[in-house]
């Protein structure tokens, strides 16, 4: 399946948070901020979009939203990403 220009943003995306937690970890967690509109595309893509798992780095192992959908926790080389809006 070929992603859509949404789907290719929201990897982007991913991609820049995977990149940027381990800056910011302490004790296996990370928090990453995104824009409204950044973290929409991203959550777009990972939960609306039917985006295949084989799509998404090989690196993450699980995500999920928490805090009444207001965070996406990603789950990726041992380390606990919290993506949230700044």
């Amino acid at each position: 399946m070929d992603l859509n220009l949404h789907m290719k943003m929201g990897m982007h995306h991913l991609e820049r948070v995977l990149s940027y937690a381990p800056m910011v970890e302490e004790d296996g967690r990370a928090t990453v901020h995104l824009t409204f509109e950044d973290w929409n595309v991203l959550a777009d893509t990972l939960f609306h979009m039917n985006t295949p798992r084989e799509a998404l780095p090989e690196s993450v192992t699980d995500y999920r939203l928490a805090n009444e959908n207001r965070i996406i926790q990603i789950e990726a080389d041992g380390l606990t990403i919290d993506v949230d809006i700044m």
